[in-house]
């Protein structure tokens, strides 16, 4: 008897199965609120990681002229 094929299927992401319940649990306008509320998150951590280093610069350069 042949054996049988394999199938090889892959297994979802995490970001998949989390969109998966979140589009179950959440209506459309809801889920693009809150994915507009992380981007927000994810640039003010953008924009406090450069205030960051240009301080880091200036800080820098003002104890090479002292």
């Amino acid at each position: 008897m042949p054996a049988a094929p394999v199938r090889a299927h892959a297994l979802p992401s995490v970001t998949t199965a989390l969109r998966a319940v979140e589009s179950l649990l959440l209506s459309g306008g809801q889920r693009t609120a809150r994915r507009n509320a992380w981007t927000a998150v994810l640039e003010d951590r953008r924009r406090a990681k450069d205030r960051v280093e240009a301080e880091y610069v200036l800080d820098a350069v003002a104890d090479r002229r002292s």
